[in-house]
């Protein structure tokens, strides 16, 4: 998943307009699968819509990948997640379990505020990233400024991955590497 470079024209937020500065776009992210495919793509689906909960070979499979063949550059020394106001608990205790079996600490630092519409119901890129201004706060206080993973279960426009970084970037935590369990994007998405 390469990173968002710009942002799309017309957004209400004056700081997120233009190029996205280097220092507060993502890096390089990766999921796991792709939502319902065969294997992993169907333990998300069933962690999502029917258990409500990830299934916990979900996490070894995560934190094998992470470790094995994605290395992510500079290694991240925390974890973070991006929040949900209609799954409250879902990702936070993936992304629990996940830090504790890659044994580093889990900072529940990023907060949503408002809510918002899903993703894949914006049409384009503007909706999808105007959807998200506003949603999330980020506590400063609990950031730590060493290089984070990111983790959300979907990734589709890469909006929210993007914000969320920018956010972290912001409030001065290190780099940023987004990491979703399965990817619902389409190919032709903007």
């Amino acid at each position: 998943m390469p990173p968002r470079k710009r942002w799309p024209p017309g957004l209400a937020d004056p700081e997120m307009r233009g190029n996205i500065a280097q220092d507060q776009q993502a890096r390089e992210g990766r999921a796991l699968c792709r939502w319902g495919d065969p294997g992993f793509g169907v333990l998300v689906r069933r962690g999502k819509q029917q258990d409500h909960r990830f299934n916990e070979q979900l996490v070894e499979a995560a934190a094998r990948f992470i470790g094995d063949r994605w290395r992510p550059n500079p290694t991240p020394t925390w974890i973070t997640c991006v929040p949900s106001r209609r799954h409250q608990t879902l990702v936070p205790d993936f992304a629990r379990r996940l830090a504790h079996r890659l044994g580093l600490p889990f900072v529940e630092c990023i907060r949503k505020v408002r809510d918002t519409e899903p993703q894949k119901t914006r049409a384009n890129s503007f909706q999808q990233a105007q959807n998200l201004l506003g949603a999330f706060a980020v506590d400063q206080g609990t950031v730590r400024p060493e290089p984070v993973l990111l983790i959300d279960d979907m990734v589709d426009s890469k909006w929210t991955f993007t914000v969320a970084a920018a956010l972290l970037r912001r409030a001065g935590s290190g780099p940023v590497h987004p990491f979703a369990l399965a990817d619902s994007s389409s190919e032709d998405n903007d």
